[in-house]
């Protein structure tokens, strides 16, 4: 909304909320086919048993080969996830990293916390089924819900310009490509490879 002031109009963000977190939210969102939660430390295994694999950790930054390092380090590693069971079994998670946008200092406190990135991961056995899309625009949701949900003003996403799958499904969930990078990022193949990035708002979503 538009509020009138000394010195003329400003726009100001519609609405304040507090800033929240994944563990704040109530858990699991069921969606047609699946469902959204929390990780347990008991998830630890079955999330190995797909990021562990070369088709999966070429587009990710670190290829896990140790189990048990995982494990160890899982509590870290699940403080920004969510898991996505398929009939009970455990076949993806999408990342959700709050962040706040650039702000200029005086009015950062506004905006706190009405930010964020995402990034999935499917088990290839679960591919090709429409999973990763009917998994992540539930979490939007989640993210732009103002009274139940994170209250997130912009949601970003990034993949390697290789990464076909992934930036395609952004698009079809709406997202529009905003940075095309050159030769940004050293890949694990001791090749440079082009990035691309993807955003959406909370307005350009609610018109869906």
């Amino acid at each position: 909304r538009i509020r009138s002031g000394i010195g003329g109009n400003r726009q100001v963000a519609s609405r304040h909320v507090a800033a929240r977190s994944l563990d704040d939210l109530t858990w699991p969102l069921h969606t047609e086919r699946l469902t959204i939660r929390r990780p347990t430390p008991a998830d630890a295994a079955d999330v190995f048993a797909y990021r562990c694999r070369e088709d999966v950790a070429r587009w990710l930054t670190a290829w896990v080969t140790d189990e048990a390092e995982f494990r160890d380090d899982f509590p870290k590693r699940s403080e920004s996830m969510l898991v996505i069971e398929r009939d009970g079994d455990l076949i993806g998670d999408v990342m959700v990293r709050i962040t706040s946008p650039w702000a200029q200092t005086e009015v950062a406190d506004e905006v706190a916390g009405r930010q964020a990135e995402l990034g999935w991961v499917l088990h290839p056995d679960a591919t090709g089924n429409g999973y990763a899309g009917e998994a992540v625009a539930a979490v939007i949701d989640v993210c732009f819900d103002d009274v139940d949900g994170l209250g997130m003003h912009r949601i970003e996403a990034n993949c390697f310009a290789d990464n076909e799958a992934s930036w395609r499904l952004m698009e079809r969930l709406g997202m529009r490509r905003e940075v095309h990078t050159i030769d940004e990022s050293w890949h694990r193949d001791r090749r440079w490879h082009d990035g691309l990035g993807y955003a959406i708002l909370s307005r350009e979503w609610r018109k869906d």
